[in-house]
């Protein structure tokens, strides 16, 4: 097994952004879905399912769900806020207008946040016009949460995110690759899933530097160009 190189995360610079259509969804269809119908149903008043909570490991897409159901709150013209344990507290406090909030790892988060989020919850309840999608480390009863946010985390629909197993990864490469329109191998998928980054952010970082390393050399993508930018990498 190789080791990471050590400056290789310098050189992948910002991953695309995340949204539905770069999301593989592989057996997450049905919270992917759900999200995916948010927006729409807030715009009608007709969302019965505006508390939702996704849990699952690091690498299962919780994050990327996130941003790409604000995403399309904000195509669908509307306001949406996305915490997480950065944001000022004062970014917490509810505001009618703003009709859907998403709250990233909430396990991180200290007491005056999850206090925050406490009241979120509440208030998005009361007020039919917003939703609430909340992530996670793992399952409500297993959070390491004030025990009131704990029992909030239930309230609605709750989704485990089943990671994506090593050939998923591959598939979603390759899908990747079609889009760019970048000719990918499977035997080049498969070394970068099984040498290096495994989580897709990184491995989607990953193959856009690839793609514009060939585009550069003017040289198609093979395993000796590919060996050769991680060997540039490290030196």
């Amino acid at each position: 097994m190789f080791q990471r190189p050590k400056q290789l995360s310098l050189e992948l610079g910002s991953p695309p952004p995340s949204t539905f259509e770069n999301f593989f969804v592989a057996a997450n269809r049905e919270p992917v879905q759900r999200l995916r119908d948010l927006p729409a149903a807030l715009a009608q008043e007709r969302a019965s399912d505006r508390l939702i909570y996704l849990w699952g490991e690091a690498g299962s897409g919780r994050t990327h769900l996130l941003h790409a159901v604000c995403d399309a709150a904000l195509q669908a013209g509307m306001r949406c806020r996305y915490l997480s344990p950065h944001h000022a507290l004062a970014d917490f406090i509810f505001d009618p207008d703003c009709q859907l909030y998403t709250v990233d790892d909430v396990e991180l988060l200290d007491e005056a946040r999850q206090i925050a989020v406490f009241s979120l919850y509440n208030e998005v309840r009361a007020y039919a016009r917003t939703a609430l999608v909340v992530g996670g480390a793992a399952a409500p009863r297993a959070m390491a949460v004030r025990e009131d946010l704990r029992t909030r985390l239930g309230w609605g629909l709750v989704y485990q995110l089943a990671p994506l197993s090593d050939e998923d990864k591959m598939a979603a490469l390759l899908q990747a690759a079609r889009e760019r329109g970048l000719q990918l191998s499977p035997e080049i998928a498969h070394w970068l899933v099984t040498r290096h980054y495994r989580d897709m952010p990184s491995l989607m970082a990953l193959l856009d530097a690839l793609d514009t390393y060939s585009l550069e050399r003017k040289r198609a993508v093979t395993l000796p160009l590919l060996r050769e930018m991680f060997a540039e990498f490290r030196d």
